[in-house]
């Protein structure tokens, strides 16, 4: 790769680990299987469901695009929860899908920026798992640039927020993006044509080889 190649991660599942059948577990004793399957999505493997609302899918999809506040969040999911469930309650389950995010990962992102090469964060996220991560880890100084679906209003893999980005990092010829989703590296490859790895260790393991 040249050396003036751009890379692009993703964050859940990417960088930081995903606990999703701790999460949904949490959920599943909030408000039980049922409302907990129709209202995440999610059975308590972490598997996905057919039996989705609408409201609900709507409900995820505009906290994932930041067009509802994180305590109007929590607000719409206490409707399911049992009585006496607190928001604190509802916090901490949300909360339990986040892992650890392994030191290594980061340090190669380091290693990527001090070779020269720009580094941004590309992510389908919300402000609350964010904020935290980011108090833990200091995300934004890692990279040059952070293209986050809550800010951007738009999500992957909906082809404008890689036009968008795209155009923002300044339309460079290479570009390496690393998701873990295949639907997300696809568009991604159609769309703006990027390169594209399922995981760091698959793109380190490819930049190792070409040394």
């Amino acid at each position: 790769m040249r050396f003036m190649t751009v890379f692009v991660f993703d964050l859940g599942g990417v960088l930081i680990k995903l606990d999703v059948k701790r999460c949904f577990n949490a959920f599943e004793r909030l408000m039980g299987e049922e409302n907990m399957r129709a209202v995440l999505g999610m059975d308590s493997n972490g598997e996905g469901v057919k039996a989705v609302s609408v409201a609900s899918k709507q409900l995820m999809a505009d906290f994932e695009r930041g067009l509802i506040e994180p305590d109007q969040f929590i607000a719409q999911i206490l409707q399911y929860c049992y009585p006496g469930t607190t928001r604190d309650d509802v916090l901490e389950a949300w909360m339990a899908m986040l892992d650890d995010l392994p030191a290594e990962r980061l340090q190669f992102v380091a290693s990527l920026r001090q070779k020269g090469h720009p580094v941004y964060l590309l992510s389908n996220g919300n402000d609350l798992h964010f904020d935290f991560i980011n108090r833990q880890y200091s995300l934004d100084t890692y990279f040059d640039g952070l293209f986050l679906s809550q800010k951007m209003h738009m999500s992957k893999p909906e082809p404008q927020i890689f036009e968008a980005v795209q155009k923002a990092i300044g339309n460079p010829q290479t570009v390496v993006f690393i998701d873990d989703i295949q639907a997300n590296r696809q568009a991604a490859e159609q769309t703006v044509g990027w390169q594209t790895y399922a995981s760091v260790d698959e793109l380190a393991e490819r930049l190792r080889r070409k040394v």
